[in-house]
């Protein structure tokens, strides 16, 4: 079973010549059954970051044999990504997914808005730099 990636949506169009918030995710889950209620709820968060105010582009990859889930989001500033973090459902499908998470990473930077989409390369690149 292949999960295709999600490619880059641009929900809100950033300004010219504004800096814009990435961030880049790697998240993995304990086991091979856990893959489909990850699954699911993300795609409940991917449905949810679309209409988010101040979200200017995301991108989902999808590992299910890998148990791998990675985002690629940015954001017009720290407070916007915030606020999705907190608002539902992304809110309560965090606090529900903790018991099934092996691992996740995250990693957030600045650039400018002229330089998106980021591609996956350099969002992995960075992640493994900090890991």
């Amino acid at each position: 079973m292949t999960v295709p990636t999600l490619p880059w949506v641009t929900p809100n169009p950033p300004r010219p010549g504004t800096q814009v918030l990435v961030m880049a995710s790697r998240l993995e889950v304990r086991t091979l059954r856990d893959v489909p209620r990850f699954f699911l709820k993300a795609m409940s968060a991917w449905r949810q970051v679309r209409r988010a105010p101040g979200v200017v582009g995301a991108s989902l990859v999808a590992e299910p044999f890998r148990r791998t889930f990675w985002t690629l989001s940015a954001w017009e500033d720290r407070a916007t990504l915030n606020a999705y973090v907190r608002a539902e459902p992304h809110y309560s499908i965090m606090t529900s997914l903790r018991p099934v998470m092996k691992d996740s990473s995250f990693v957030f930077w600045e650039g400018p808005a002229e330089e998106l989409p980021v591609s996956w390369a350099e969002a992995r690149r960075r992640l493994a730099e900090q890991a």
